[in-house]
């Protein structure tokens, strides 16, 4: 994978994401994921709470990929060459669950004043329609934004269980199906859901952040990121340190503090506990 052609860069601004590209090989995307499940193998299950996010700070061979000279390219061509990754977080379904993704914009909730976030979701395991693949809204990032509400479902894998309550055509969504090893890219503010895991294995999705250093968060006073290519200019991002091995303790205890705040701007204006996982 190398820059984006102008069609490609054209296709993304207008419809709001690119469907399947390669970017590990099977090999690459399975030893991932057998690390992935060393370690919940040895903390006792499936990550939950403050391990599914931010995990570039927990795991070297994580935070080596994000930046992977081949994801850094495709963003450059969306985004520019300034680059920082707010967050990694990780979107796995059991076999079978119940657990599914409700219709909403990662725009109304995180704070971020930047039209420019991308998302790039690495597969670590088949995403189709029976996984519960994710669905996106063509051009719905173009807006205008849509009215969400706070449910609170225990089978929503969003912290709020929040869903938008109107605007959305279940027959204009696009599926977007992914195999182990491959990856799509879709905007900040580009409506989308998925459905529950029908199959009998896991579906397991690395979802990284991008955004240009010229971002701000609105709802707290301090905010990280890890500055992956060029250069920061504005200083309104906390560096991210790099671990040197699998936790690190400097990178350990960075994540633990940086958790805290990312909870204080995800439950922002709920009344609920900052601590929910």
């Amino acid at each position: 994978m190398n820059h984006l052609s102008a069609q490609a860069v054209a296709a993304f601004h207008r419809d709001g994401y690119l469907p399947a590209m390669p970017l590990l090989s099977a090999d690459e995307a399975h030893k991932m994921r057998e690390q992935l499940e060393a370690f919940e193998g040895r903390t006792g299950g499936p990550l939950k709470g403050s391990s599914r996010f931010k995990n570039h700070l927990l795991f070297k061979w994580l935070a080596d990929l994000i930046r992977s000279p081949s994801i850094l390219d495709l963003v450059e061509s969306l985004i520019g060459p300034d680059i920082m990754v707010w967050s990694t977080d990780w979107w796995i379904k059991e076999p079978r669950s119940a657990s599914f993704v409700s219709w909403h914009q990662d725009s109304q909730y995180w704070g971020l004043d930047t039209t420019k976030l991308v998302t790039v979701w690495v597969a670590l395991s088949p995403s189709t329609r029976d996984s519960g693949c994710m669905r996106v809204l063509p051009g719905s990032h173009l807006g205008p934004d849509l009215p969400h509400e706070d449910t609170y479902d225990n089978d929503n894998m969003l912290t709020r269980g929040q869903q938008i309550i109107e605007g959305i055509s279940e027959e204009e969504a696009v599926n977007l199906e992914v195999q182990t090893g491959q990856c799509v890219a879709f905007a900040f503010r580009i409506a989308h859901a998925s459905h529950s895991n029908a199959s009998a294995d896991r579906r397991i999705g690395l979802a990284i952040r991008y955004l240009p250093p010229d971002a701000k968060q609105r709802l707290a006073e301090k905010d990280s990121a890890a500055l992956v290519r060029g250069t920061d200019h504005f200083g309104y991002f906390e560096h991210e340190p790099r671990p040197a091995e699998d936790f690190d303790p400097l990178t350990v205890e960075f994540h633990r503090h940086s958790e805290e705040a990312r909870r204080r701007i995800l439950y922002h204006g709920t009344g609920w506990d900052t601590h929910r996982t």
